[in-house]
């Protein structure tokens, strides 16, 4: 990054907003585990964008492969243009033929080195928020049980949760709402409103004209 003196010029960026355009054209993917109650391993694939921190995908199965995988990555990725990276680690469902056909839709595979987790930190950040704030409370009873309970909680961490990383903002905020979501703000007046989800385990708050 160039240094300056004096009076910064007007266009000058700050290191994070560096970090954060760059970050836009990166997605990455990554098999967290959990066990079912009837203590059946299930493995739940996730794509994340680095950019905005949204979860542009997730799927669950108990026999995770190459072609599985694959089709997920279309379902995810194969019609947004944006996109330029995908970042993912050594595991051995994601086969050196799985990255060439990765390439066909148009990405550049970045494979993080061998136990190297804070390589995709990112996505293990992700892994680890789905455990703390949902499935360390919650025994799913089967592959379709799980899928159906974190797609409540995948849509409150897109559109409810806020991220410390995006200034208290959230990755996916309501149309009507976007400006203010995406940045700090100070009470001044007006009611705040709480929304119980996921059966009360969380909340999700929002500013309500004052009474």
């Amino acid at each position: 990054m160039p240094k300056h003196t004096g009076r910064t010029p007007r266009g000058d960026q700050r290191w994070a907003t560096f970090l954060r355009n760059h970050a836009k054209p990166i997605v990455a993917c990554d098999f967290p585990v959990t066990v079912t109650a009837s203590f059946r391993l299930i493995y739940l694939f996730v794509v994340i964008e680095h950019g905005s921190r949204k979860l542009l995908h997730f799927n669950v199965t108990s026999s995770p492969c190459a072609e599985w995988t694959l089709q997920q990555l279309r379902e995810a990725l194969a019609f947004k243009e944006q996109y330029c990276y995908l970042l993912h680690d050594r595991d051995s469902i994601l086969a050196r033929h799985l990255d060439e056909s990765i390439t066909r839709l148009g990405l550049k595979v970045l494979r993080s080195p061998q136990h190297s987790p804070k390589a995709n930190a990112i996505c293990e950040r992700v892994n680890g928020t789905i455990r703390r704030e949902y499935l360390d409370w919650v025994i799913p009873l089967s592959a379709s049980h799980l899928q159906i309970i974190l797609k409540e909680w995948v849509g409150h961490y897109n559109s409810g949760r806020p991220h410390m990383s995006l200034g208290l903002g959230i990755p996916d905020p309501p149309v009507n709402t976007a400006g203010s979501l995406r940045r700090r703000y100070r009470l001044n007046t007006g009611l705040v409103q709480a929304r119980a989800v996921l059966g009360g385990l969380h909340h999700e708050y929002a500013l309500g004209a004052a009474i």
